[in-house]
Parts: structure tokens; sequence; C-alpha cells
């Protein structure tokens, strides 16, 4: 998939106003799941922007209990319902756990392109091994979202990436909040006269094939995220950030 370099995730938005807003700031890359709760709220904001639908990439989630092969499609069906939708841009298995069987699970979800529901199928928290396994059962992993930041990302799973040719879409990109008292992160932004959320998703987004998915909810803030792609860093910042030796996990499995 094409994804811009910045996306809108939504995990914990709960005002269809900042959904619009986003979207009318230039966000062309929506992403939400049924475990967030706020389907309804993001297609409201969708909704109440106006802007061509064909000019979006809405993205949700199936949990973990909407994986057995008789469940997948009417768990979409009611996400889609949910985000006044008739279809979904990209598709994802949440987690490959609870009712998730990669020999069936799969399929049924790649049924759902040739009915029309989405057009592409993703993962999200996989490891190595389970791409390896979901490869067998998929025509083409659409995508993998994962947890990416400065103070957490794993170089197989971008290794992955870019040997197979999909976006890993990296969300938590200012780890909490928690690169805001990264020294390092925070005198490489001092340089360029920006913040941290700046640098760190310039460093996230400087890697060939990631894009990312910060939340904001002010229009400031939704604006400085996209506006931080733009920001270059040069090799060495880029190497002082990959050796950073604080390692905080925000989502284990």
């Amino acid at each position: 998939m094409d994804l811009p370099p910045v996306g809108l995730g939504t995990m914990g938005i709960e005002d269809a106003a900042v959904v619009r807003t986003a979207i009318d700031r230039g966000y062309r890359h929506l992403d939400t799941a049924q475990i967030y709760d706020n389907e309804s709220t993001v297609g409201a904001g969708i909704a109440a922007a106006g802007t061509d639908r064909a000019d979006l990439t809405v993205a949700t989630k199936l949990w973990i209990d909407a994986l057995a092969a008789t469940a997948v499609r009417p768990a979409t069906e009611a996400s889609l319902d949910r985000l006044g939708l008739d279809a979904v841009d990209l598709l994802y298995v949440h987690r490959p756990r609870g009712d998730y069987d990669p020999e069936t699970t799969l399929p049924a979800v790649e049924a759902l392109c040739e009915a029309g529901l989405t057009e592409h199928v993703g993962l999200s928290n996989f490891d190595p091994d389970q791409l390896a396994i979901a490869r067998d059962h998929l025509d083409a992993i659409a995508a993998h979202q994962v947890e990416f930041h400065p103070l957490f990302w794993r170089e197989s799973l971008l290794a992955d990436a870019q040997k197979h040719g999909y976006p890993l879409v990296a969300y938590a990109p200012l780890a909490g909040g928690r690169v805001f008292e990264e020294p390092a992160i925070v005198d490489i932004a001092d340089q360029h006269d920006t913040s941290p959320a700046a640098v760190s998703i310039a460093w996230v987004t400087s890697y060939e094939t990631v894009v990312t998915i910060p939340k904001a909810s002010s229009r400031p803030h939704l604006e400085a995220n996209l506006a931080a792609a733009d920001l270059e860093l040069t090799d060495a910042e880029i190497a002082r950030i990959e050796a950073i030796e604080r390692e905080e996990e925000l989502f284990p499995e």
C-alpha cells in the first residue's frame, strides 16, 4: 500500500470533531479498531469532514474474539455499520491470539476483498515467524502495524517489511510521551529548534517503508505531527537515536 508518512491513530479519541479537524488539516490515513470502541466516532468525523471518500485510507482491526472463520464477515460488517462505510481500505488482524488460526482466519479475511468489504488485508503485532506462516495463507500482506518508537523497535520486523515490500505502520511513535524525557532526543530537538515529538516522528519515518499513526487531539498537535515528517535528521542523529539503550515496550503481548 502507498500510505502517507503520517496518519491519525484514534485510540482514545471520543470526539468526532477531532477526526474532522484532522481530515480538514490534511490527514488522509485514519486508523481505528474494534477494541478501541470508537468506530462510530471515526465514522461520524469522516462524514462531517465531507472529504471525498476516495481520498481517504480508512483502516480498522478485527479483535481476537472475531477471528474464527465464521465470525470474520459478520464482525467486519458490524464494523462497517459503525463506521457508516460500505468498505474499509485496510482490515487488520489485530493480534494473532484468541480465535486466530492462520489456516482458517486468513482465508476468511482475504475473502472479504472479493466480497468488496475491504481492499487490503493487514496484520498487527505479529512476530517474524508468525508473518512467515501468514504468507502461506495470504496472497500478500498489505501492511504490518506494530509498536515502533525510539525506545522500542524490532529490527527484525523492519527487515521483514523491507524484504517483502509492505509498509510497517508504527503506532505509539512518541512512546506515550516518554520521548520527552530522553536526553538524546531532547538534545537533537534543541539543535533543530523543534520538539522531541517532531524528532521522534522524523526518526520513525526516516526508515524506508515505515509510516506512523500518532494520536493527537488538538489542532496544533495535529498540525505539528503532520509536519514532523518533513524534518530531516542527519545520519549521525539517526544513529544516535538507534543507540539509545533504554527500552520501554508500552503494549507487550
